[in-house]
């Protein structure tokens, strides 16, 4: 078999686990948006689809690192293939964690439900953070496919305002909490939901850093936000 041959078709390994990748993040994203439909309109047959789909991202999680692993076994890769390769079974990781994050939504959402909660909080911060949540992770995927280290430094930018929404809410909902104790059981569901949205963008995030890492080779992620953006840019 010709050196040719051999890089051809670890190219195409390469490709076909990348594409697992972006399968297996359409399907995580796919569960957070139908997590906040089930929110929002209290939807029990929603909050149920993402319980189950739990299992399916759970599975491809497991199938994906075992592939990265026969990769790097079967090839020996260096440099930028065998950082894409660790990358990748770090950010299936961070999307697994994330799917796990919109069960939690749909499992809390059907507690809401059958405790009989009302909208006696407004959680307006708590829908437009699952917005932006769905949105950087869709922008994230997007960034993995292309490389792209520019849009990966945005994502890590715009995470922030993931944070600053729940900081909001937390404050408010301490206010609706302290002048009506009869809040605080929903509250605090609420509560829950809001830091799982909030840990959705992290995941996010992680991942826009581990697309950095790949294509420049250095670990951004304990970096400021300020030297992350020097790395991605230079």
């Amino acid at each position: 078999m010709s050196d040719k041959h051999l890089s051809s078709q670890f190219d195409a390994d390469l490709n076909l686990v990348s594409s697992k990748v972006l399968e297996m993040g359409g399907l995580v994203e796919s569960q957070i948006i139908t997590a906040m439909q089930a929110l929002n309109e209290f939807d029990s047959d929603a909050a149920e689809r993402v319980i189950v789909a739990e299992e399916r991202v759970n599975t491809m999680e497991v199938d994906i690192d075992e592939e990265c692993s026969n990769i790097i076994a079967r090839r020996q890769p260096a440099a930028r293939d065998l950082r894409l390769l660790l990358a990748i079974s770090k950010t299936i990781t961070n999307l697994e964690r994330a799917g796990d994050e919109a069960e939690k939504i749909a499992k809390r959402t059907k507690r809401l439900m059958e405790d009989g909660a009302s909208r006696s909080v407004n959680i307006a911060e708590i829908k437009i953070s699952g917005e932006m949540a769905v949105s950087i992770l869709r922008r994230a995927l997007d960034a993995f496919a292309r490389l792209d280290t520019v849009a990966a430094a945005q994502i890590v930018r715009d995470d922030k305002a993931i944070d600053e929404e729940f900081r909001a809410f937390v404050r408010k909902l301490v206010t609706y909490m302290m002048e009506d104790p009869r809040t605080i059981s929903v509250g605090l569901d609420y509560l829950f939901i809001a830091k799982a949205i909030e840990r959705i963008g992290d995941h996010a995030k992680n991942i826009a850093e581990f697309i950095i890492y790949i294509v420049k080779g250095t670990d951004v992620r304990h970096k400021s936000r300020d030297a992350l953006e020097r790395e991605a840019l230079s």
